[in-house]
């Protein structure tokens, strides 16, 4: 929670239950959650959560394909956050390419672009757990896989966004946040990351 702003408008990709926006909406009071789902049970339960929790700074849920060139959210546009958690990994590469330039398209300069989950690094997964995960997620639906952090930065970089912090989290996950700079500006964090993956 530390890496988001303290005001403004947060976009939340692939919301699932709604638990974790209602957390969050709880947790930073001052910040207006704006949770998505492309799933309709997923966006009943989401409303259900904030029925339950009479929340003022959490709007309704919406429907987003982020692989499409228009979201439905622009008039709320530029997010202060965009936040995506548990999704990359059970949903197609061209759903994070979608998700990257959405977000390119939509955060304010400055913004945060915050995912977390399980990542490779460098072409290695982090712990066997992870692997064997992937070896599942790919049973389950090919088009699904742990995605490369490396592999995310190159794809991020067109779209404005420097890799500014990589965390480790509980259960071999990671949390990695992407701030929206200018284009001709580079990090030295960013340059470390794109020498690795070269």
């Amino acid at each position: 929670m530390r890496v988001l702003p303290k005001t403004g408008i947060v976009l939340e990709i692939g919301s699932g239950s709604g638990e974790h926006a209602v957390c969050f909406a709880k947790a930073l009071p001052k910040l207006v959650w704006l949770p998505s789902d492309p799933d309709m049970l997923a966006r009943a339960s989401i409303e259900a959560w904030i029925g339950t929790e009479h929340l003022a700074n959490v709007r309704a849920p919406v429907a987003i394909d982020v692989r499409r060139e228009t979201w439905g959210v622009e008039n709320d546009a530029p997010f202060d956050a965009i936040v995506s958690l548990n999704m990359i990994h059970i949903a197609p590469w061209a759903a994070s390419l979608g998700l990257l330039a959405g977000a390119g398209r939509l955060l304010r300069t400055g913004g945060v672009l915050f995912l977390y989950g399980p990542f490779m690094r460098g072409g290695l997964h982090t712990a066997a757990s992870n692997a064997a995960f992937d070896v599942d997620l790919k049973r389950r639906d090919n088009s699904w896989g742990i995605r490369d952090v490396d592999e995310l930065v190159l794809e991020a970089a067109p779209h404005g966004f420097e890799l500014h912090e990589v965390v480790a989290m509980p259960a071999n996950n990671l949390s990695l946040v992407f701030v929206k700079r200018n284009r001709t500006h580079r990090s030295p964090a960013f340059e470390a990351e794109r020498g690795s993956a070269n």
